[in-house]
């Protein structure tokens, strides 16, 4: 669907269905360079069963308007708003990656309004190297083949596809290539500023699940696992063979992790 917020016009995938701030709210938050279409696994399946599901472009990105955000902390005022704006009083926020990030800022800045988080593929920080955001400005291109081969695991490098069909180092090229020409450096300097994650997951009261990729290259699994020990009462579930773009790579996998979490 889409929607106004801040004077932009925004891409939001609800998952086939029409928004309800009746029932209970998912909120998927992409990662730096993604857009909705993380989240093309996810949202259909959990819109069919019961939840409003809202995986909205951040400006700048998919088919959202606007200009990049700067911070994570903006971000997450930002998820804040779109709720506010849509009449949803409270949301699960489900995160990949830079959105882990957010989701955790969105849960210390604005406690009441987060009942849960579902937090994949991420860490507490996410430290970008310095060439890395150099390439992002002076040769994005480059950038997106460099995160994309990085970015999946053995089997997506060898087309060994959970999903028959998918390939997944040219879609994700793809992705990125549709956003905003400064959108990925947006991000990465936003991932890279970033230095509240610690104080952010020792306050979490609320219910939190995390997923975190066996062979991430990008967040690795022993931050993600740092990451869950730091949340009192955190769930964690290990995915072995999987890369960092995992609600890709395992999607029945994430799905069924993610909707037995919510059924408690």
């Amino acid at each position: 669907m889409k929607h106004e917020l801040h004077g932009d016009t925004i891409h939001i995938a609800t998952g086939g269905l029409d928004f309800d701030a009746t029932k209970p709210v998912l909120v998927f938050i992409h990662g730096s360079g993604q857009s909705h279409l993380t989240w093309v696994l996810q949202t259909r399946y959990f819109a069919h069963r019961g939840f409003s599901v809202l995986a909205p472009d951040l400006p700048g990105h998919g088919l959202s308007g606007g200009t990049p955000l700067a911070s994570i902390e903006t971000m997450a005022d930002w998820i804040n708003d779109l709720l506010d704006s849509l009449g949803a009083q409270t949301a699960t926020l489900i995160g990949h990656s830079q959105g882990v990030l957010v989701a955790l800022e969105g849960a210390r800045r604005h406690p009441h309004r987060v009942s849960a988080l579902g937090l994949i593929a991420g860490a507490m920080a996410i430290p970008v190297n310095d060439a890395l955001i150099e390439m992002s400005q002076s040769a994005p291109a480059k950038a997106f083949r460099m995160m994309t081969s990085w970015g999946h695991g053995p089997g997506a490098h060898k087309f060994d596809n959970t999903q028959p069909g998918h390939a997944f180092l040219g879609y994700g090229r793809q992705v990125m290539a549709q956003n905003d020409d400064a959108a990925l450096h947006a991000d990465l300097v936003a991932c890279n500023s970033y230095g509240e994650g610690e104080t952010a997951a020792a306050a979490l009261a609320q219910p939190t699940l995390c997923l975190i990729a066996g062979k991430d290259k990008m967040t690795p699994a022993k931050f993600g696992r740092k990451m869950a020990a730091s949340i009192s009462g955190a769930e964690l579930q290990i995915f072995d063979r999987a890369g960092h773009f995992l609600p890709a790579e395992y999607p029945i996998e994430v799905n069924d992790a993610l909707a037995a979490f919510l059924a408690r």
